[in-house]
């Protein structure tokens, strides 16, 4: 199979059951409705949609004053919006926005039943009035940041073109704030997405990236580069990915942390989008920028870049391997010993997908001497930590050589897989007896009865045992194939050597004996990484 191609759609479980699979296929994919560590918690993400507000707003008056403004005549309001007199008019629109910055719960839909989204959309066109314009993208950015019927009802009224067109404008308040209503019809979904992209958004919001425009709106243009990254089901194109991606390569080498930490989630999302999208953004040149960022001092662009680079080595050998030869395993010493629980655990899901990969790759995350801490958080992690490091030493067990088994159990990886066959979930368990049952079958003859003597001293073999009732099939018959292959007292020592004469390694003079290793495996050239420059 051409591993450049090759397709992770199996869930993660079933992936890693059969033995056949290459190492492609066994590398899974993150799949949002099985794993936790796929669900990112709201504070370590991009918001979607923002609604804008300011010092003249109506947010900073009392209670009272905020109840009192539910009830103001918006039958009034509505006739003096469209009155012919433009003083009038501008102060008629600017209360309805100051209604819509309210901070808790603006009347959005009692604005849109009295139709003032097509006053609004309006008075966009109205080039000679620019605070006009001003205020009335302020109030459709607000409605806007509303649920989808509500930023649906914006779109309805035809805003978007108009919108598009303000940010040619000769003022720099309203290009900014034409940015940011833009930004929450393109959060919504992939829909106004692409029809914003059809319509030519992007090309104008790459040019305010070139322009010497305040950091503030250089945030704004960040964040809507975020949004068009976002969702992936679809995709953005792999065209307009190309037209953004020179910005965001740009955007990386900006030193404010907020425009960051946009961009490097915006890169994040779009390498959670496959293989292809994954070999774009690599062709770019911009991971050795984002594997750099693992080592800043700020926890939200930390996140932000393992996300992304995690993203990239669920992809094909090939593509892992070029995070590896830039150095990626040199900053996970730091990341495993991390205070932050989450940040332990996105480490762990990365080495997963690493030893999930070839032998040069396992060996890589040894040589690295990350796995006493992968082993650690197996054994005093947090719950989902202990899974993902679960996932990680039993994919070794299927990746790695007879030798690079041998190596995880000197360091007393069974106690704390035996460990986790007493948790309720039954894919840890399932996990835990994949591992354990590979590791006894790449065992040779001559260590099996140390190792079944150290299950059963830790607890492992009373364990397994019970799992022999338990009510997930596939469970009961692995937890019993384990004792009948290796701990019925009528198996003999002919059957066990048929099982295991032959232990899966690319050297077939390698013995598998514990406590030794040998010292000349080979550690990746780290001199062999994609390095093309991308130019803007």
């Amino acid at each position: 199979m051409d591993s450049s191609t090759s397709k992770k759609t199996h869930p993660r479980l079933n992936s890693y059951k059969y033995h056949g699979k290459d190492p492609d296929e066994r590398r899974r994919w993150r799949n949002q409705n099985t794993v936790s560590i796929r669900k990112i918690k709201r504070d370590e993400q991009i918001q979607a949609k923002r609604n804008f507000q300011a010092d003249d707003s109506m947010s900073d008056k009392s209670e009272d004053d905020r109840e009192q403004n539910r009830f103001y005549n918006l039958d009034d309001l509505v006739i003096k919006a469209k009155s012919e007199d433009p003083t009038i008019r501008f102060d008629a629109v600017r209360s309805a926005r100051k209604l819509l910055s309210i901070d808790r719960n603006p009347p959005i839909d009692q604005l849109i039943q009295y139709n003032f989204l097509p006053i609004f959309v309006e008075y966009l066109t109205y080039d000679q009035c620019s605070d006009l314009q001003f205020e009335a993208a302020w109030a459709l950015t607000n409605i806007a940041s509303g649920n989808s019927q509500q930023t649906q009802a914006v779109a309805d009224a035809n805003a978007l073109p108009y919108l598009l067109r303000l940010l040619h404008s000769p003022h720099a308040n309203v290009c900014e704030q034409a940015v940011w209503a833009l930004g929450n019809l393109i959060g919504d979904g992939p829909r106004l997405r692409d029809y914003a992209i059809e319509l030519g958004v992007i090309k104008p919001l790459v040019e305010f990236i070139q322009k010497d425009i305040p950091v503030t709106f250089l945030r704004n243009v960040t964040w809507v580069l975020v949004n068009l990254c976002r969702h992936k089901e679809p995709p953005i194109s792999l065209l307009a990915v190309g037209d953004i991606l020179p910005a965001l390569h740009y955007l990386i080498a900006y030193t404010d942390i907020t425009i960051l930490v946009d961009c490097t989630w915006a890169l994040a999302y779009l390498l959670d989008c496959g293989n292809n999208m994954i070999q774009i953004i690599i062709d770019s040149g911009v991971i050795p920028h984002i594997i750099k960022l693992l080592n800043h001092n700020e926890l939200k662009i930390v996140t932000a870049a393992l996300r992304a680079i995690g993203n990239v080595v669920t992809g094909t050998d090939e593509q892992t391997q070029l995070v590896l030869n830039h150095g990626a395993l040199a900053y996970f010493p730091k990341l495993l010993k991390h205070q932050k629980d989450k940040l332990n655990k996105e480490a762990v899901w990365f080495l997963s997908n690493i030893t999930a990969g070839n032998q040069q790759q396992v060996q890589a995350v040894i040589d690295a001497q990350l796995i006493p801490d992968v082993i650690r958080h197996l054994q005093y992690g947090d719950f989902q930590t202990q899974k993902e490091a679960a996932w990680c030493i039993s994919n070794l067990t299927m990746s790695g050589s007879a030798q690079q088994i041998e190596y995880i159990v000197t360091q007393y990886v069974i106690p704390p897989l035996c460990n986790l066959l007493q948790q309720q979930d039954a894919q840890i368990i399932q996990v835990c007896l994949d591992a354990l049952h590979n590791i006894l079958k790449q065992t040779t003859i001559s260590n099996l009865e140390a190792l079944t003597t150290e299950i059963e001293e830790c607890g492992g073999l009373d364990k397994i045992e019970h799992l022999q009732n338990h009510t997930n099939k596939d469970i009961y018959q692995q937890s019993y194939e384990i004792i009948e292959k290796f701990f019925s007292h009528e198996t003999d020592d002919d059957s066990i050597s048929t099982m295991n004469q032959a232990p899966t390694t690319p050297n077939p003079t390698n013995e598998f004996s514990f406590g030794i290793m040998n010292s000349n495996q080979a550690v990746p050239d780290n001199n062999s990484g994609n390095n093309a420059q991308f130019q803007f």
